[in-house]
């Protein structure tokens, strides 16, 4: 499974970004895609997922501003980011987790997102 995101970039606060991420690859061993971000020295931390099902979960932080969606037949997770913060700056990752539970996670590279004041 390979994951390609884009999408990040410089936005004022108060601005809103999406970010998409594809997968590839044997895409049927995925059960949940979602977004991970990491801040400056911290440790990466899960943002919102969407499972095959669509049941989606969300970071407190991010609830009432950020929305996670998925296009199935495009094998596809958009993370909608509105009502930035400067808070939101960090390397936002794509991720996927197999049905299988043994098998490992996939990551896609990072994507910058910078909200300025």
């Amino acid at each position: 499974v390979q994951l390609q995101a884009s999408g990040g970039g410089l936005v004022k606060a108060g601005g809103f970004l999406r970010l998409p991420c594809a997968a590839s690859g044997s895409t049927f061993k995925i059960n949940t895609m979602g977004w991970y971000r990491q801040l400056p020295g911290k440790q990466r931390e899960l943002v919102a997922s969407i499972s095959n099902g669509g049941n989606t979960n969300l970071a407190d932080s991010v609830k009432g501003r950020f929305a996670i969606s998925r296009d199935s037949a495009k094998n596809t997770v958009y993370l909608q980011m509105n009502s930035l913060k400067p808070e939101d700056t960090a390397v936002y990752y794509c991720n996927a987790r197999p049905f299988a539970v043994w098998e490992r996670y996939y990551w896609g590279q990072g994507t910058l997102v910078t909200v300025s004041s």
